[in-house]
């Protein structure tokens, strides 16, 4: 269900900015659509599994909050992001 330290990392360090760079919002938008593609798949195995439902959703929503504010900053890079992870707008 979760993601592991290693694909974290191999995650942070395809979508930063520099090398010491691991919260930008590119990097939080890639690390969460991986946890919540995990978790889809948890979903579809378990669908009664209601509190991971919940968290599914809270990780969608803060997603979307963080994509709305790159969308705002600088439209190019949302979307790079956006193409590269294969997410609708």
């Amino acid at each position: 269900m979760t993601i592991t330290k290693e694909r974290k990392q191999e995650v942070i360090r395809e979508y930063r900015r520099r090398d010491d760079d691991s919260g930008s919002p590119e990097v939080q938008v890639a690390v969460l659509t991986t946890r919540i593609n995990a978790l889809t798949e948890h979903m579809r195995t378990h669908p009664k599994d209601y509190g991971s439902r919940r968290g599914l959703l809270g990780m969608v929503s803060r997603r979307r909050r963080l994509l709305d504010y790159l969308r705002k900053v600088n439209p190019q890079k949302y979307l790079d992001v956006i193409g590269k992870l294969g997410i609708r707008k």
